[in-house]
């Protein structure tokens, strides 16, 4: 071995051992000696953060390029915080307050932490599949001629537990990974064979090492150290080696606990024949046994140097490295070592072991020798040359509404038509929207847009219906520069694309406005990445459709009831339905600005916080055509669209009743003020947009006059003080009722809310809608109610 490489091999080894105690005091600093105010356990996890110390600090201090990507493994966030503490990129006093306000967050996060991280991860093996989707974004961002030439093609880099793999939206990860031809991807999975409650099944190697050949995966195992390797080229080595192969998982780890004389005792039984083997264990002490045996692939820096740079495919590669839970510290092995934490006396062994002194455990290097030659080394680090890695792009100009004209239709028809008219255009905008759907492309109205802009793919490849003469609507050519992603029907597969497409311009140096369409009701399929995406700051538009009861005809399986709470409850995402077409245009013109915000103030108490900083985009829409309201826009009009709610027929000093709708019961509302009106002043008709951005801005004022402050009252405010305060208010819309029955809060009007609360049927709208009691005589009725109550 080179002396050069055997010295860049001890810098590594030394910097992970100062990872390795660094975490470890992090978590024991957090919990032990920084004060506990309210009782509530802090957590951290020792062990899962030893098992990967090795792991971690060879990619970090010795393969990786400014150009990967990396998706920690959330239970090693400590060890992660450490080596980024090591290269100057964490703060002593982030990791001092590792778990507490403001400080080191408890898994890594993109928009929490300030060190450098790529991917928030959290569990669940989000993280992990991820890496996958922002490797085919790469690709895609890779095959335009406006991409920029000066970033070089990173790899997408995930590091996940044993355990982790239990989650089935890797699974359908993987798939879709093959049928895009995924690339420039690593897994490396932390083989500890231990989970939060016990030890993996038996043979689960095989089962892993099986998925991924099966899907075009190159597999590299990391079972045995450069100790371990040399020791079986010593007589009797072989049944060492058959020793560790057929070993137990919960064996093996007992006996990484047990210690050096354990392992001598058991080896000593099962394969000491007072020869060659008994020759082997006795060269060695209790310590330099339990090293060796310790001493699995995982926590070898020779041996994953070689493996990892030996890796030049662009395929995607699996490594399993096999490791101990713990390792390094007096938990290995331990099988309730995954929430245990070392004890005083513990620490201080470890403490003692790492030559670490009172009251410098924070140090850099402190315990190490060389120190500033490790300064040097941490300089020269790869890794470690950019400043930031977080990239920008400008934003992409918006070209304004597009309007498609009058005459009844559906929201989900309008979105279609407007996607069309934009991709009619020669604008930049066009040319930056990507979008992506699972199954369901042609029944969510995207038919259009993908045969004016293709499908993408690495390699041209013709529509085959085409080319056989066969009549059909729909023009499937894939191109390079096509601008639909096509997916199977997995909607977690689909968050996890928006997501990663929603950051390109951080990760990759080119914006992207992603578009996503589904049907409503499986937003709950995919809600766990979706609210993944959003954790991220990724930017996107999300277009649900069908929506509530109104696709009456496929019964409750595919009608929704709670999507509007969840588009209100989601941080990072502004929710709409529109009831109209031209508002439809007007929001969306404003989602692709809305998309592109970067500002870096955030104050807490504005009117809608997100709009200085900008978000990802909900718009639920329906099937179901209404006549459209003939009219001029204005600003007055638009900013009431984007504001929430606007009054469609404006109140009266005379008014008693107001009707507040969402959505596509629009025709109801309309149609219920005239049987209550006829021709008489007293029916005012609120058109609500956005019960998400009317609640968040009178939340917002609130807050603020709770604080003090004399704000600008709130949108909904400003429109409820237009209508006397003895009126009452009747809120309708095709899903729970909850939604809009706030609005009586505001300013203490009477109110009653309809909606729907319970899993539909099939039948005509007409049916559903006096089922639920959300059609005009329902309304009627409730206006009436108010009227002759004496509440």
């Amino acid at each position: 071995m080179a002396a050069a490489t055997t010295g860049r091999i001890e810098a590594i080894e030394a910097l992970t051992r100062k990872s390795l105690w660094l975490a470890s005091w992090m978590v024991h600093h957090a919990n032990h000696i920084r004060p506990n105010v309210d009782g509530v356990k802090v957590g951290g996890h020792q062990a899962s953060s030893a098992s990967m110390a090795t792991l971690l600090s060879t990619l970090y201090f010795g393969v990786l390029r400014p150009e990967d990507r990396v998706a920690v493994k959330p239970h090693a966030s400590p060890v992660f915080h450490a080596i980024q503490y090591l290269m100057g990129r964490q703060s002593q006093q982030k990791l001092i307050d590792f778990r507490a306000f403001g400080g080191a967050q408890s898994y890594p996060s993109r928009t929490k932490d300030t060190d450098d991280v790529d991917f928030s991860t959290g569990s669940v093996g989000l993280g992990v599949a991820f890496s996958a989707f922002a490797s085919l974004i790469q690709d895609y961002v890779r095959a335009k001629d406006w991409a920029r030439s000066d970033i070089a093609e990173g790899r997408m880099i995930a590091l996940a537990g044993d355990a982790e793999l239990d989650e089935g939206n890797i699974y359908e990860c993987l798939l879709e990974g093959w049928k895009h031809g995924l690339r420039n991807c690593w897994w490396i999975i932390d083989y500890n064979r231990q989970s939060l409650d016990g030890v993996v099944r038996e043979g689960l190697y095989d089962r892993i090492e099986a998925v991924f050949r099966s899907f075009g995966w190159t597999v590299v195992t990391l079972k045995y150290g450069a100790l371990q390797r040399a020791a079986f080229a010593e007589p009797g080595g072989e049944k060492l080696k058959a020793f560790i192969d057929a070993c137990p998982n919960d064996v093996y780890s007992a006996l990484m606990f047990r210690g050096g004389a354990a392992w001598r005792e058991r080896l000593s039984d099962e394969i000491g024949d007072q020869g060659a083997v008994s020759a082997l264990l006795a060269r060695r002490s209790d310590d330099e046994l339990a090293a060796l045996m310790g001493n699995l692939g995982g926590h070898c820096v020779e041996s994953l140097l070689e493996q990892f740079e030996a890796a030049g495919s662009d395929d995607p590669t699996v490594f399993i490295a096999y490791t101990v839970k713990g390792w390094g510290t007096p938990l290995a092995g331990h099988k309730d070592n995954h929430a245990g934490q070392m004890t005083s006396a513990q620490i201080e062994q470890l403490r003692q072991a790492h030559g670490v002194r009172q009251g410098h455990e924070w140090e850099r290097f402190e315990g190490l020798e060389k120190a500033g030659a490790l300064e040097r080394f941490l300089d020269a680090v790869p890794f470690n040359t950019r400043s930031s890695r977080r990239l920008t792009s400008p934003a992409v100009p918006t070209i304004g509404p597009q309007f498609i004209g009058e005459g009844a239709t559906s929201t989900q028809a309008a979105f279609g038509k407007i996607l069309d008219a934009i991709a009619r255009t020669d604008s930049e905008l066009a040319k930056r929207i990507v979008t992506t759907s699972p199954d369901v492309t042609v029944s969510t109205n995207l038919g259009a847009w993908v045969n004016r802009r293709n499908l993408f793919a690495p390699a041209e490849k013709a529509d085959t219906f085409q080319k056989e003469a066969i009549p059909s609507t729909q023009k499937w050519r894939f191109t390079p520069d096509g601008q639909h992603m096509e997916l199977g029907i997995a909607e977690m597969n689909l968050f996890l694309m928006l997501g990663a497409a929603g950051l390109s311009h951080s990760l990759f140096g080119e914006r992207l406005l992603p578009i996503g369409t589904l049907y409503d009701p499986f937003i709950a399929r995919g809600l766990d990445a979706l609210n993944y995406a959003c954790y991220q700051d990724a930017r996107f538009l999300l277009v649900a459709t069908p929506s509530g009861v109104s696709l009456a005809g496929e019964g409750g399986a595919h009608q929704s009831i709670a999507s509007p709470l969840i588009g209100m409850a989601q941080d990072g995402l502004a929710s709409f339905e529109p009831a109209f077409a031209d508002e439809l245009s007007i929001i969306m013109d404003w989602a692709f600005d809305y998309m592109q915000r970067s500002g870096d103030a955030r104050p807490d108490l504005a009117d809608w916080p997100r709009d200085v900083t900008g978000g990802s985009v909900y718009l639920r829409l329906s099937t179901r055509n209404i006549d459209q309201v003939p009219r001029k826009v204005n600003n007055v009009l638009t900013n009431g669209i984007i504001g929430g709610a606007y009054w469609l027929k404006p109140p009266t000093p005379e008014c008693d009743t107001i009707i507040a709708y969402q959505g596509v019961l629009a025709s109801e509302a309309i149609e219920a003020a005239a049987r209550l009106g006829g021709d008489r002043r007293n029916i005012a008709i609120l058109a609500i947009t956005s019960a998400d951005r009317l609640n968040a801005g009178w939340q917002a004022t609130q807050r603020s006059r709770l604080h003090g402050d004399q704000p600008i009252p709130s949108h909904i405010e400003t429109l409820l003080r237009q209508a006397p305060a003895s009126a009452g208010i009747v809120t309708a819309i095709d899903a729970h009722p909850a939604t809009l029955s706030w609005l009586g809060s505001v300013l203490g009007h009477r109110t009653v809310a309809l909606g729907v609360e319970h899993f539909g049927q099939t039948g005509t709208v007409h049916d559903l809608y006096r089922h639920f009691g959300i059609d005009a005589a329902s309304i009627v009725r409730a206006a009436k109610s108010l009227n002759n109550s004496n509440l």
